[in-house]
């Protein structure tokens, strides 16, 4: 098992706020501002080559509640690491008790449906759908209501073994407005959604996993870790490549089958146009890692 220190050397490195950062004996990183940009969430490049972009919740005394202010600098921060071409993939985590518990009831208290469509209420939460790079949730402790709809809005799901989930919103006279009705059927199926919006119940993170919410469930303390790893297995293809294959997974939510396999075909003709294709190929057949050159 990785000591404290030798993850401290593994997650210090290039740095986009002038932050640097220490792995704390949880397994989570520790950030020290030295010039912040951001109130509501921390941000950070990690990995062995430094290519996975890093994204911490950081509201501990609201259990990382989603505020506004939070999801547009969380926006920001996707749409900064989607355009920095030496990102492969990016991470969004929370502390040990929360991901996040959920939306910040006191501040949409006073709000009422004509103000909602005036400000269009929740639009930034496009700002991460959009996002063409992987996006994995690093879930510990609570993730409910907006907090279980953001890591669903994520591409792959880890989670610690204390991991919470759920859809209570029922329980203050609302229904989800994030995707919870929408996104959660599709991982666990129509029944066991029905279960969960209409109760409002927990379920744990041995559950999810059983259920296909969650793709693997870890010790907390090696959650991030494991995280990393697979973002970094994922920055060792072309980044053009996965871009292809996220867009044609995704396409298998959004249309009929039929529909989906003439996409996908079409996707699979377009990578016999790229040089990463031709390269990857090659490699193959002459027994040698590839080059990708995201072309």
């Amino acid at each position: 098992m990785a000591t404290a220190s030798s993850l401290s050397r593994l997650f210090l490195g290039k740095n986009l706020c002038g932050r640097a950062a220490t792995i704390s004996n949880t397994g989570f990183v520790k950030f020290y501002s030295v010039a912040p940009s951001y109130e509501n969430i921390k941000i950070d490049v990690v990995g062995a080559k430094k290519n996975v972009g890093l994204i911490q919740l950081y509201r501990p005394k609201a259990l990382n509640a989603l505020c506004k202010p939070l999801f547009q600098e969380l926006g920001k921060a996707v749409k900064d690491f989607d355009s920095d071409s030496t990102i492969a993939a990016i991470i969004i985590t929370g502390n040990e008790k929360a991901f996040a518990a959920g939306a910040d009831i006191k501040e949409m208290q006073n709000n009422t449906y004509s103000s909602n469509q005036r400000q269009h209420f929740l639009q930034e939460w496009e700002d991460i759908s959009n996002c063409g790079k992987p996006i994995i949730a690093a879930v510990n402790g609570f993730a409910l209501g907006g907090g279980c709809e953001l890591a669903m809005l994520c591409d792959i799901i880890y989670a610690g073994e204390k991991a919470k989930f759920g859809q209570p919103e029922i329980n203050i006279g609302t229904i989800p407005g994030a995707g919870g009705t929408q996104r959660l059927p599709r991982y666990v199926g129509k029944s066991k959604a029905m279960e969960i919006v209409l109760t409002g119940n927990f379920i744990d993170a041995q559950e999810a996993e059983k259920m296909g919410l969650v793709s693997r469930v870890f010790p907390v303390e090696k959650l991030l870790e494991e995280t990393i790893k697979l973002a970094e297995r994922i920055g060792t293809h072309s980044p053009l490549i996965v871009k292809m294959a996220k867009q044609s997974v995704n396409q298998a939510y959004e249309t009929t089958l039929r529909a989906g396999l003439q996409y996908e075909k079409s996707m699979f003709y377009g990578t016999f146009a790229t040089e990463d294709r031709k390269e990857g190929m090659t490699a193959f057949i002459e027994k040698r890692p590839p080059n990708f050159k995201n072309e």
